[in-house]
Parts: structure tokens; C-alpha cells; sequence
């Protein structure tokens, strides 16, 4: 990077616990961002390792650090949900969660997911009986964010495009909130040198304001005793540590210390007023970008439970229809219910969160999408095989990387000896989507929406 930093800006870091102002202009003058991956637990396996040359991340146990940066597109495990490229810094999210979660299934609720790091992250972390919701206000921000998260193939989780008061309506709905607050990005400015120019101290305040009202509006959704974990990929203090000190003295809430081993290089800070305990991230002292965490306990006096909301949506669990049981096989307390003509599955806990969700919030996915009956037979959805939930007498036919881009690009492809009717594709045993085999020739139904374009 070639474009210096803004004067202001530089400023503005001096009193910042751990900034070191010329290693800090050296390493954006000097260094490139680094390449990073988080690899899915579910679908990676021992094949893949040669994958790539890697190094492990130390907070993230699935995250690797990657010695080149492949063209991720014409990667047909992307596609398939194995990994998910992501920016190393941000993955410190699972020492978070992970020494702060409260005891028993939680409920989950990303509030600013788009475009689904780190709520595919949370899938990886959570236990069978959590639930997640992902959501994204912003529309235009939630297709890719649907998209994202029916590649890691859960069926605990429900994706929504609501504002932060719509949550804020279910009052102590969550066990944990995480907000990764929309900010002025500076930490990313190694990744992306066009926001150099879009930054000013304007926009930092801008961006403090719209903080403080997320969370002022989301906060009565954190039950007594839950977490709410706060972020943000900016370096300034007034979306960090500043915020911290406005949460203190706004709401009743204690700070939570996080255990961090000293080799990661992380900067643990406190706010200037409140001493909130914070997470920083230099480049100059690991390899990533410019991030800020920060993890609290809602202290509201109450008995601690959760308040258990009427039940608001006409939605009824249903029995799948014979032709759509010889696509699947679900485990005995997942639920499948019918929304216009597809059906879906939830685990149970799952469906109850569903039931909770007043019609001021929008869903826009929950659960597995199975697939549609139709006059000729069942149609099964792209997200089932995505996920693990195929029936094994289902056809399956592996394709080599050729053919397999070829599928992902909506392509024609060849089906040799392969039985009328729908088989699966796959990659690496991964399910990359479903074709159907008429005979004399073979029809793609990958979406068109989500296919390769190079």
C-alpha cells in the first residue's frame, strides 16, 4: 500500500493502549494482509489436508493461515461448504463464545451477520441443542449471508432480515447477543486501500452513534445473566473502548476477562472510565488485521429466565410426504414443516425459537429447505445436499475437478450409467448440489443465482 494514512486518523490512535505508531505505518507501508480460511468440522476431512500449505491460527481451531492465496473461486470445496475464507483476526470470536457461554443450550442471535463469518463460525462452535439466529437488516446484504449459511449445512438455524428494535421486542429471547457493529473499517484498510479515502472522524462519530443505538435497541433481547459479545474491524476508540465506557454507565452489566495466550500477540485494553476489559489486534504483533472484541454479562437484577414468548405464527410441524422420505433421513427429533410448497426441517429447538419471532421480525431461511412436491415427484432442494442429511440410497456421483466446475457454472455435464431420475453431485464426497438425468440428457439444477460466472 502506497497511499498514506490519514493524518487524523494516525492521531487520533497516540493514547491507544498497545499502538506503536512506526510500526503501525510500517506494517500497512510494508506488508500485504495475510490469507486466511476456517475450515467447516463438519465436511473436512483427513483428504483435504493437502489441500493447501497452512499453518494453524492459534485462537481458532479450525482456522488455518495459508502460505499462498489460491483463486478461491474455482475451489469446488468453497462451494461446498468446507471452508470459509475469513480474516484471522476476527476468528478470536471462539475464545469469546466459547469461555463466556452460559451453561445448558443457549440461544443465539447474530445481529449483524452479513456476510456469514461469523455466524457460520458460532455453527461450528455450537452444541446440538443450541440455535443461531443470523440476521442481516440491511436487504440487499442477506442473500449472500442465506447463502453462506446453507453451505455449512445446519438445521439449527433461522436467518432473518429485521431491524435491532425487532429483537429488542423479545424481551430476554437470547442467551447470547454477539454484535459485530457496522464500523469505518480501519482495520481492513490493508485489505481494501479504497477506504483510506471514505475515512474521517465524521464518519467515526457517525459510526459510534449508529453503534450505541444497536445496541441500546437489541440490549432488552439479552436475557438477565446472558453475554453480549461487541466487535468491530475499526482501530478508533470511540467504536472501541468508548463504547465500552457507554455501555457501563447505560446498563447494568459487568465486564468478563478473557484467558489469552501471550505467544497470539493480542492487546488486552481496559476503557478509560469504567476499566471494561477489550481485545485488540495490531498487524505489527500478529498476523492479521485490525480488530476490536469485547465480552459483558447482563447483571439486570432478575430471577435469570428466560421469558418464554406466546407462540405467534401459525406454523405447524407436519410429516414429510412418502415421495420426499427417500430423499431424506432426519434425525428423530427434527421437526419438517410446510412453507408454500417446500419443506423444511428444524431440530426442535430450533422450531421453538421459530414460534418466538414476532411478525415484526422477517424470516428469510430456517432450518434445511428439503425440497418441493410436485405432480411428477418429490424436487429436492439445493440446501439438502448441502447438508448431512441425504438419504445414503440416494445416487451420488462423484464428479473430477473439471466437470465439477463445469457443474458450478451451470454447464452441461455428462452422466454415464447413472439411473433416471435425480442424483447427487459431489466433490471430495461433498455434496456440490443436485441433477437429473432425463435419458438423453442431463438437466443442472444448480441456482443459477449462485453460479460461478468466470
Amino acid at each position: 500500500m502506497t497511499q498514506p494514512l490519514p493524518k487524523a486518523f494516525i492521531q487520533s490512535l497516540k493514547s491507544t493502549m498497545g499502538f506503536n505508531e512506526e510500526q503501525f505505518v510500517a506494517v500497512h507501508h510494508q506488508q500485504s494482509a495475510v490469507t486466511s480460511v476456517r475450515i467447516n468440522p463438519r465436511k473436512w476431512h483427513s483428504g483435504m489436508n493437502s489441500q493447501w500449505e497452512h499453518s494453524p491460527i492459534g485462537w481458532c481451531a479450525t482456522g488455518r493461515y495459508l502460505a499462498k492465496r489460491p483463486y478461491f473461486t474455482t475451489d469446488p470445496l468453497l462451494h461446498a461448504g468446507a471452508y470459509y475464507v475469513q480474516e484471522a483476526s476476527s476468528m478470536f470470536l471462539e475464545q469469546a463464545f466459547s469461555q463466556s457461554r452460559p451453561p445448558g443450550p443457549v440461544r443465539v442471535l447474530d445481529l449483524c451477520a452479513a456476510p456469514g463469518g461469523k455466524s457460520t463460525h458460532l455453527l461450528s462452535l455450537l452444541q446440538e441443542k443450541d440455535v443461531l439466529v443470523s440476521n442481516e437488516v440491511i436487504n440487499s446484504r442477506v442473500p449472500v449471508l442465506a447463502e453462506n449459511v446453507a453451505k455449512w449445512g445446519s438445521a439449527n438455524v433461522i436467518v432473518t432480515n429485521s431491524d435491532p428494535a425487532d429483537f429488542g421486542a423479545l424481551n430476554a429471547a437470547y442467551d447470547m447477543v454477539l454484535v459485530d457493529a457496522p464500523c469505518s473499517g480501519s482495520g481492513l484498510f490493508r485489505k481494501d486501500a479504497a477506504a483510506i479515502n471514505e475515512w474521517s472522524m465524521d464518519n467515526v462519530a457517525l459510526c459510534a452513534q449508529r453503534q450505541q443505538r444497536i445496541l441500546a435497541d437489541v440490549w432488552p433481547a439479552l436475557m438477565p445473566g446472558g453475554v453480549l459479545i461487541y466487535a468491530t474491524c475499526s482501530y478508533s476508540p470511540q467504536e472501541d473502548e468508548e463504547i465500552l465506557d457507554w455501555l457501563a454507565t447505560n446498563f447494568e452489566c459487568e465486564s468478563l476477562i478473557l484467558n489469552c495466550n501471550k505467544e497470539w500477540g493480542v492487546v488486552h485494553v481496559q476503557s478509560p472510565t469504567q476499566h471494561f476489559s477489550g481485545y485488540r489486534f495490531y498487524p505489527y504483533n500478529l498476523p492479521g488485521e485490525g480488530f476490536f472484541l469485547a465480552a459483558m454479562r447482563k447483571t439486570e437484577s432478575s430471577e435469570g429466565k428466560r421469558v418464554e414468548h406466546k407462540r405467534l405464527r401459525d406454523l405447524k410441524a407436519a410429516c414429510l410426504p412418502e415421495s420426499a422420505v427417500d430423499f431424506t433421513i432426519l434425525p428423530e427429533d427434527y421437526l419438517t414443516f410446510l412453507v408454500g410448497e417446500t419443506w423444511h426441517t428444524l431440530t426442535q429447538q430450533a422450531f421453538e425459537v421459530l414460534h418466538t419471532l414476532q411478525p415484526g421480525v422477517r424470516i428469510r431461511q430456517a432450518g434445511v429447505a428439503l425440497g418441493t412436491s410436485a405432480r411428477k415427484g418429490f424436487v429436492p432442494h439445493h440446501a439438502l445436499a448441502l447438508s448431512s442429511l441425504v438419504s445414503p440410497p440416494v445416487p451420488r456421483f462423484e464428479l473430477p475437478m473439471q466437470d465439477a466446475l463445469n457443474y458450478l457454472r451451470r454447464l452441461d455435464i455428462v452422466l454415464p450409467q447413472q439411473p433416471a431420475g435425480f442424483a447427487m453431485m459431489t466433490f471430495e464426497e461433498l455434496g456440490l448440489g443436485w441433477a437429473k438425468n432425463l435419458g438423453s440428457r442431463v438437466n443442472n439444477y444448480y441456482p443459477l443465482e449462485w453460479r460461478i460466472r468466470k
